[in-house]
């Protein structure tokens, strides 16, 4: 009989011992997690569609962008693109977070932010560094527009960031409370806040993980118990609700033919014309 190795966490479930990160994340897929999304505009709730792809590339340290060719600078880092769609009426919000985080201690490296919408487009890049993040805001609202520069404080958690390290990818990320908290670009966005470091509690019970935000909101986090421990549901309250539809490990970027659209019923998605 095959011997299974178990590990249990500390909140209390147990399962297979995790593969290790670099051969399961380097065989030249991406995974591909569908979800069926709510966020609310306006002062009402919007029914869309979410997808999140999580994918390793090589990244030049001092350009900041995927290397074309490997150098003495790049670095391998594990990519995460959060798109989010959803209907305000008459007219779509299309948004997306890219989250890059470094894939030997998976801490974040840059996020961007792109928001288009019928009123406009708007972009947001943030760089990390040692004790600092630096960036830039462009907006096509006045006054919204210019340089970033926020401190990095030790132990920081950025909300963007939240559907990688509460995975547990690389062991299981436990529990922590009163950690320094950066809000998401994408909450950002949508409230007209700039962005301002604040703190959060971060507990677990279970395969779920809350996170209580000092600006009031409150997150929880279902993942699932098996490696690659997906997110299954997660919601920030009381702007974002996500429920997981569909999963697919593919090579995505050649899925681009006439007919590769069958992979959205896969996820859960719905095409953008039909």
């Amino acid at each position: 009989m095959k011997t299974i190795a178990l590990f249990v966490l500390a909140t209390g479930f147990a399962f297979a011992a995790d593969p290790d990160f670099d051969t399961y994340w380097r065989d030249g897929k991406a995974e591909l997690d569908g979800y069926r999304l709510t966020v609310s505009r306006y002062g009402q709730e919007r029914a869309g569609q979410a997808v999140l792809i999580y994918v390793t590339e090589p990244f030049s340290e001092s350009k900041r962008v995927k290397a074309d060719q490997p150098g003495p600078d790049t670095i391998d880092v594990f990519k995460l693109n959060i798109v989010r769609d959803f209907q305000t009426g008459l007219y779509d919000y299309n948004t997306m977070v890219s989250v890059f985080v470094r894939s030997a201690d998976l801490t974040p490296v840059k996020i961007s932010f792109s928001s288009a919408e019928w009123c406009g487009h708007v972009y947001e890049e943030l760089l990390f560094y040692p004790g600092k993040i630096t960036g830039d805001y462009f907006s096509y609202f006045e006054g919204e527009t210019g340089p970033q520069q926020l401190d990095r404080p030790a132990g920081g958690i950025v909300e963007d960031e939240l559907l990688i390290a509460l995975r547990g990818l690389r062991g299981a990320f436990g529990e922590r409370k009163a950690v320094p908290f950066l809000p998401g670009v994408l909450f950002s966005r949508l409230a007209h806040k700039p962005l301002v470091w604040t703190t959060a509690d971060i507990s677990c019970a279970g395969n779920v993980y809350t996170v209580k935000i000092a600006d009031g909101r409150t997150g929880k986090f279902t993942v699932e118990e098996a490696y690659p421990h997906r997110i299954l549901r997660w919601e920030l309250l009381p702007d974002v609700k996500a429920e997981l539809t569909g999963t697919i490990r593919v090579p995505y970027w050649q899925l681009h033919r006439n007919g590769d659209e069958k992979y959205l019923k896969e996820l859960g998605l719905k095409p953008t014309v039909e």
